[in-house]
């Protein structure tokens, strides 16, 4: 059976021939059992009157004899029936009984039996009410806020709204207007009754308004009504829902607000208490009855809608959550718990749906969440939502007794195997990607001879570039393959998006394009990135896997930089140690030589295109180097470019144990500098577009104001109107202006932010001697970012990676290591956590702390490192004692010359006076 079936769990046919409507079916505990089953009470238009209570032995199983409790010949047509407290003096449930000119109370009770035949039910009537008017349905409640007893209300044909208190009758009004008779319900929240009148209307009409309106003795007004005296009935609110209502249900719910549901013909409406439209439903088909009952997600409802498509369709609130199929359409549906003797056991996947709870008895169990259907040619069935388990049992195979210590060898081994392959081949199989294809990138060693550079915003007259070639040779054959490059700004390409098409194999395609600075700022890298995606076609997968291979290249430092003037002084100074004699700066930059003087080997300018100046100076009789500038992140190129350049040339002496180090106080205090100023162009970004924000709002209301002017026939003064829209106007075109520029300004500070953190990167890394992994991870807590963003910014995204360093692998403690970080990332109010944080790392490495990404490495640092500093403290008093203290290691000593010697460094004698 499908799976999307009402699974039929009790179904029976009532009578022959009869009719049933939507309030001929009500599930209660009619009979005030103490069990609290609820009984299926049924009433038929022929007049008969049945009370079920089923107890299948086998699900699907039709209606037995002892299923029928009760039932009655009443001899006139049943309308409705509705189980509440309706006899006074007692909070018993009793039946109430509709017909067309009656109505009926009656008490239902059952008898223990001491024959096999079982329990004697009986109806016992209590009162009964003769109408004056042709009935159509009724609503109960506790009308005026009344507790402990019920009070009922029946519509009549002709519009009149007959109140009984129990026994005694209260009184009748006529609903204003009234033409013909719709589904009427009582909200005890608000104390009033719902109906839909033929006007196509939803209308709320208050009880105590009701009970104070002019009696109702006849449908015309009287002429006292005219002339004035007593209160004529008023509606409370209407809603205009433009179709005729099937069925109108009020539910309260302790996890949701008092909602009215109201079925049309094709739309399913959900309204407040006021009469506003919380939600509605647009339905794809003609719905034949509703349900709404309490949904297990706090807020939501569920709610059951058949249609005369067979089907029943579960929704919370407008989203549908379930359809299952029915043997007939049905127009009424109820949920209600029922009883079951048996040992049932039932696989539900969609029991939240009903609320379904099971309890697994030997004798006896409760389904609470079926769901009790009723066709218009009496098909009762009870069913419920899911699959019912499989009844095959495998077969019980051979059992032997298992050897532990065997298995565990066996486990251990394969482990073992699984280890060796992931270490040979990794996750992917065993594939030479290189076979696929082959990507190496040339970069011309000489300028283009008519240069490439368009639309630059440099100083400079005459902007070089440089042709790079990329080549990509195939050896098997690869569909859609696209090369994109990819160079640090303000550097630019020609063209940066390639795409290739290897039909055949061993073929050799070359692409070119040129790299030049477009504006007047130096990149952080001169690396670039030529990144190939492709897809291999398999026997499996024709489209192709896809897979991607890369290659880096490196620009020329003479692309962005000129020969330029030594300078004898700078504000900003490092010094690299090596431990090799120095080498001759023109053997090292050929293309920089500016003199050609013996005396000038130890001594070189460089000019960047973008305006700053840096000199390298080489020591004649020690074995350092200085950089110095006047800007702290311009010496990160230069510096990189050294070293690399140093590495070279010793690889190709031969020389394999060439080393840098760096033994100078950390300039900490230059690069929370630049940090300062990126971050407050950051906070001032942030307040343009809020004021910008504001403008445009002002600029739209007061073009609203306007165009109403402009339309009226009579218009007004505009009332300096137009002269405060060109205000506004240039108002929001100055600060739209202020705000790209303000991101052109944040966009270089963080460039520049960039080099100045590449630059630290390095010096502690040579400060320190850590490894490629250990330089790798300050990488990537230092530069997390390739594009900062107001949503996500550099400061806030810097500061949780360094905490988590300090937390896990440099923390002094177990208690650190507890400490929980905060998942959600919002731009700081300064800066000052940050700089702290920075500082702690710096000093924890120089007390020994090693940078690794397993917690197991991380132990309390006692061993005190040359230039170290005093013990971190626990406590954040004396954290700010630290700060300091580590504010006299880590700031640079702005003007050091020759005549000024460090103390850790001996005087350069490279210098000239």
């Amino acid at each position: 059976m499908s799976l999307f079936k009402a699974r039929d769990w009790w179904s029976t046919i009532l009578g022959d021939k009869e009719e049933f409507d939507q309030g001929c079916l009500c599930l209660a505990n009619v009979d005030n059992s103490g069990n609290g089953q609820d009984k299926i009470i049924v009433g038929s238009f022929m007049g008969y009157l049945r009370i079920f209570s089923p107890h299948p032995a086998k699900t699907g199983d039709g209606a037995q004899a002892e299923d029928l409790l009760l039932e009655v010949d009443l001899r006139d047509p049943v309308l409705q029936v509705e189980v509440g407290k309706f006899v006074s003096g007692t909070e018993m449930l009793h039946l109430a009984v509709l017909h067309s000119r009656k109505l009926c109370v009656y008490s239902v009770s059952g008898t223990l039996g001491n024959v096999e035949h079982g329990n004697q039910y009986q109806m016992k009537l209590m009162y009964e009410h003769n109408l004056q008017r042709t009935a159509c349905n009724m609503t109960y409640g506790s009308f005026g806020g009344i507790k402990g007893r019920d009070l009922i209300c029946i519509q009549s044909m002709d519009g009149m709204l007959m109140v009984f208190e129990q026994e005694s009758y209260a009184f009748g009004r006529f609903l204003p207007g009234f033409l013909l008779p719709g589904p009427l319900a009582y909200s005890s929240r608000t104390d009033s009754f719902i109906t839909v009148s033929s006007c196509r209307q939803v209308e709320s009409y208050k009880y105590q308004v009701l009970a104070f309106a002019t009696d109702a003795d006849k449908r015309q007004e009287t002429e006292q009504q005219k002339l004035g005296s007593g209160k004529r009935l008023v509606v409370d609110w209407t809603l205009n829902i433009g179709e005729q209502a099937l069925d109108i249900c009020i539910v309260s719910f302790n996890q949701s607000a008092s909602s009215v549901f109201v079925l049309g013909e094709r739309n399913f409406f959900c309204l407040k208490d006021n009469g506003q439209i919380r939600f509605m439903k647009k339905l794809d088909w003609s719905p034949s009855c509703f349900l709404p009952y309490c949904s297990v997600s706090e807020g939501t409802i569920n709610t059951l809608i058949a249609n005369h498509n067979n089907m029943l369709h579960i929704y919370q609130d407008v989203t549908l959550k379930w359809a299952t199929q029915l043997p007939h359409i049905p127009v009424a549906v109820r949920v209600g718990c029922l009883q079951m003797k048996m040992k049932w056991k039932c696989l539900f996947e969609f029991k939240e749906l009903m609320n379904l709870t099971f309890s697994e008895k030997p004798l006896q169990s409760d389904l609470k969440g079926v769901i009790v259907t009723l066709s218009d040619d009496g098909h009762l069935q009870c069913s419920y939502l899911g699959t019912d388990p499989s009844l095959f049992q495998a077969p019980n195979v051979e059992s032997r007794e298992l050897n532990y210590d065997e298995l565990d060898v066996e486990m251990k081994e394969l482990q073992k195997i699984i280890k060796d392959i992931n270490k040979s081949q990794g996750v992917w199989p065993m594939t030479e990607r290189e076979d696929d294809l082959n990507v190496s990138v040339v970069v011309s060693p000489n300028f283009d001879s008519v240069s490439q550079a368009t639309d630059v915003e440099v100083g400079t007259d005459l902007v070089p570039s440089v042709t790079v070639k990329v080549t990509l040779q195939n050896r098997v054959i690869l569909q859609k393959a696209k090369l994109s490059v990819y160079v640090q700004p303000p550097l630019e390409l020609t063209c940066d998006q390639f795409t290739f098409e290897f039909m055949t194999p061993d073929l050799t395609r070359t692409v070119s394009f040129s790299v030049y600075l477009k504006r007047s700022y130096t990149p952080s890298e001169l690396e670039g990135n030529a990144v190939v995606s492709y897809s291999r076609p398999t026997d499996r997968n024709p489209d192709g896997i896809p897979r991607v291979i890369q290659c880096k290249f490196r620009l020329p430092l003479k692309l962005i930089c000129l020969p330029g003037q030594p300078s004898k002084t700078a504000s900003h100074k490092i010094t690299i140690d090596t431990n090799k004699s120095p080498v001759s700066l023109l053997s090292l930059f050929p293309g920089f030589a500016s003199q050609s003087d013996d005396d000038q080997v130890n001594v070189m300018g460089f000019h960047f295109l973008g305006g700053a100046r840096v000199t390298l100076l080489a020591s004649k009789t020690s074995q350092r180097y200085r950089i110095q500038s006047e800007q702290f992140e311009d010496l990160w190129l230069i510096t990189n470019e050294l070293i690399l350049r140093l590495q070279e040339y010793f690889e190709k002496q031969g020389v394999k144990d060439f080393a840098c180090s760096f033994s100078g106080s950390m300039p900490l205090q230059e690069y929370f500098e630049l940090i300062d100023h990126h971050f407050e162009l950051r906070i001032n970004g942030e307040k343009l577009e809020e004021l910008l924000s504001e403008r445009a709002v002002q600029f739209r209301a007061i073009q609203r104001r306007l165009l109403a002017r402009f339309k009226d026939k009579t218009p007004a003064p505009l009332q300096h109107l137009d002269t405060l829209l060109d205000g506004t106007y240039k108002q929001v075109i100055a600060l739209a202006d202020a705000v790209e520029e303000n991101q052109g300004n944040l966009f270089q500070s963080f460039t520049r932010l960039k080099s100045a953190t590449h630059l630290v990167i390095l010096l502690i890394g040579l400060w320190q001697k850590l490894s490629a992994d250990q330089v790798a991870i300050l990488e990537a807590a230092f530069l997390p970012l390739q594009e900062d963003t107001q949503e996500l910014g550099w400061e806030e995204t810097v500061d949780a990676a360094i905490s988590h360093l300090l937390k896990t692998c440099l923390s002094k403690s177990s208690k650190e290591q507890a400490l929980n970080l905060n998942s959600q990332l919002n731009i700081p109010k300064d800066t000052s956590q940050l700089k702290k944080h920075i500082t702690l790392l710096c000093d924890r490495l120089a007390k020994g702390g090693r940078l690794c990404l397993s917690t197991d490495a991380a132990a309390p640092q006692t061993m005190v490192m040359p230039g170290g500093c005093t013990t971190i403290p626990e406590s954040d008093l004396e954290e700010r004692s630290v700060e300091q203290d580590s504010t006299e290691l880590f700031t640079n000593r702005r003007h050091l010359t020759a005549e000024t010697p460090r103390p850790e460094v001996s005087p350069l004698q490279g210098v000239s006076e």
